[in-house]
């Protein structure tokens, strides 16, 4: 206990006469090395006074980031919806290949979208997806008349408005309402969060790809072949959303769960049907060229000369 009293008055009687030379000088002791952060240090100044500095690294690293941030512009400008479209092609190739390949237990946001969703993608795939479905519509109808010339094909032109106010109001609109029933059951099942509104409208977005190539495949001329790539688009599509939406509605009821699922899948196959049935429409059947309206007289009836004069002159 001595020694110690002793080495505190040696440190204090240096730091004394290490300030009668340098009166400029601050003092510190050399247990301050072992000072823990965050702790109380007192330095003496040139004036004679006492300064408190505190370890504040933490709270500077935090004021550093908050300083960084940029206020968020609202929601009617076009700043906010810019950061949407703020994506590379490599992020969406791979949100393309995730949608085709949908996987049990693979989640479509958690691992491709990344609490990142764009609307690059989806706005764009609904774009190419209704002007090749126009197109492809009138296609079938010129591929037909060079192969039966007695087809009559005249451009159809509001195809592609059509095509266009379809692809994307359910595009659109069934995300809405999807996400505006899971927000609702989030307040009956509170362990439900659902995803977000651009979240939901990235997944379909993304799950229509698919019908691009199948679109363009059903040029070929055979019926049983059409439906065929329509069953394989059309599973691997509705598959990619079960998987997606399976984490979120699995905490809810049983019952609610099959039933929304079952929509969800009921409405990919109506639009998918409804575009092969109102743009790939049947075939007429071909021209039959009618008879001729001459009319032959059983055999056993004979012509008499009066008979075959009116015929002539007829």
């Amino acid at each position: 206990m001595a020694a110690a009293d002793g080495l505190a008055f040696h440190e204090f009687e240096e730091a004394t006469n290490l300030l009668a030379e340098t009166p400029d000088a601050a003092t510190t002791s050399k247990s301050d090395q072992l000072t823990p952060q965050g702790h109380v240090v007192v330095a003496v100044g040139s004036g004679g006074s006492y300064g408190v500095e505190e370890e504040v690294e933490e709270e500077g690293d935090k004021t550093a980031l908050l300083q960084e941030e940029k206020p968020q512009p609202g929601f009617w400008t076009f700043s906010y919806y810019q950061s949407f479209f703020d994506v590379d092609t490599s992020q969406v190739l791979d949100r393309i290949k995730g949608s085709l390949l949908p996987r049990p237990g693979y989640n479509f946001v958690r691992h491709h979208l990344r609490n990142r969703p764009d609307l690059y993608g989806p706005f764009w795939i609904c774009a190419t997806l209704a002007f090749v479905l126009a197109v492809t519509g009138n296609l079938t109808l010129v591929l037909a008349q060079r192969r039966d010339p007695s087809v009559h094909y005249s451009p159809q032109f509001h195809k592609v408005t059509v095509a266009g106010i379809t692809i994307y109001c359910y595009a659109w609109l069934v995300p809405l309402a999807l996400w505006g029933f899971l927000r609702w059951r989030k307040g009956v099942r509170e362990r439900m969060g659902p995803y977000t509104f651009l979240e939901t409208v990235c997944i379909y977005g993304y799950s229509l790809f698919i019908f691009i190539p199948t679109v363009v495949l059903w040029l070929i001329p055979v019926p049983w072949l059409q439906w065929l790539f329509g069953a394989l688009a059309l599973a691997l599509s509705a598959a990619g959303l079960v998987f997606t939406l399976w984490p979120v509605v699995r905490e809810d009821t049983r019952l609610v769960a099959a039933v929304l699922l079952s929509a969800v899948v009921v409405l990919h196959a109506l639009l998918a049907m409804g575009c092969k049935l109102y743009f790939f429409q049947p075939l007429p059947p071909e021209h039959v060229v009618p008879p001729s309206k001459a009319t032959a007289l059983p055999p056993n009836i004979l012509l008499t000369p009066t008979m075959s004069r009116s015929m002539a002159t007829s």
